[in-house]
């Protein structure tokens, strides 16, 4: 009976040894560059760029989505921003570097609640509020809840509206308690890493993943057991959070800009970005033609002339949407990816 027993242990046990491997892996190829800041009983890490005596834009927070790290946005906007303004990137709670805290962080309104204090600890007063996909339902939850706060909004392939159907199984099991533990700890990394490709590819599906994106923006960090929890139990909260809260987002009074493209089948602009178009009064929408989930990567430069006219500028960004359609047009897509299967790294939101 002992050897049974041993001999269904050990494999079990071989499969967390591996994981806990390849978990500090993970953490050593893409080690934390930003700093942990206590906001009241736990961190929140963020890569802060102090405001530069050029700044022509005001402060800037930046907010990733599922499954995510702040490298994601950070890789995208970090560099055309350079010296433009003070600007802060956030690893989410529990994702990332950052704690979890407390219950109400597997929430949008507790999620966008320590961005606020983070903003404090930091000394900003008020900044444009940027997220991206998972991360609009947070921005969103930001200009309800902290409207002092909030100097405007830019939406990029956001998630804001409860959806038809569910969510992918592997979230329900990883929240399952004492199964969970064992699929997360045992599991997760070895199916992780063999979907993450196809998941990353999927995420910008139908275009081209800039080369460097998996060696730039560590998205295996996910994939580490406590991370993996969190991402799912974020995941199991958010329609119920969302069929409630939806319907506050006409209390927003900051200017508001939404990205999406018409080829995002990851979030439904129809459902979302137009959603939120309809709710926020005097918001603007712009749909970039044949852009998929990533509007932060493919169309960088429109997001950035949404910041400046948020901030006052005049920007014709339909315009500037049509130019962007154009140079993609232009570009070479190298990558054939069809309709495939969501990954157990990404998914939506």
């Amino acid at each position: 009976m002992l050897a049974e027993i041993s001999a269904l242990l050990a494999p079990i046990a071989a499969a967390i040894g591996y994981s806990s491997y390849k978990a500090r892996q993970f953490e050593h190829a893409y080690p934390n560059i930003g700093e942990l800041t206590d906001i009241g009983g736990y961190r929140m890490n963020a890569v802060h760029v102090p405001r530069p005596g050029t700044a022509d834009l005001p402060p800037l927070v930046f907010i990733h989505g599922a499954s995510g790290n702040l490298l994601d946005q950070t890789g995208a906007f970090r560099e055309p921003l350079e010296g433009r303004a003070e600007i802060l990137f956030v690893d989410r709670p529990g994702h990332g570097y950052s704690e979890r805290g407390g219950p109400e962080n597997a929430l949008p309104s507790g999620q966008a609640d320590a961005i606020a204090k983070l903003m404090e600890k930091r000394g900003i007063e008020k900044a444009v509020i940027i997220g991206h996909s998972f991360g609009g339902a947070i921005a969103a939850a930001f200009g309800v809840r902290h409207p002092d706060k909030t100097a405007g909004l830019l939406f990029l392939a956001p998630a804001s509206h409860p959806w038809p159907g569910g969510i992918d199984w592997y979230y329900h099991v990883a929240t399952t308690p004492f199964v969970g533990w064992l699929f997360n700890h045992a599991v997760v990394v070895p199916l992780g890493l063999r979907r993450l490709e196809r998941g990353t590819l999927n995420v910008f599906h139908p275009n081209p993943r800039p080369l460097d994106y998996v060696s730039k923006t560590g998205p295996s960090l996910v994939l580490r057991p406590r991370a993996f929890y969190n991402n799912a139990t974020d995941f199991k909260r958010l329609h119920e959070y969302l069929t409630a809260n939806a319907p506050h987002y006409s209390e927003i009074s900051a200017p508001t800009v939404i990205i999406t493209g018409d080829r995002d089948e990851i979030v439904w602009e129809h459902l979302h970005s137009r959603g939120l178009a309809r709710d926020i009064r005097g918001s603007e929408l712009v749909t970039v033609r044949g852009v998929g989930h990533k509007p932060d990567y493919l169309a960088t430069d429109v997001a950035i002339a949404a910041m400046e006219k948020i901030a006052g500028k005049p920007r014709d960004l339909a315009a500037i949407a049509r130019k962007a359609e154009e140079r993609l047009a232009g570009s070479s897509i190298n990558q054939t990816v069809g309709t495939v299967p969501s990954s157990i790294v990404y998914s939506a939101p």
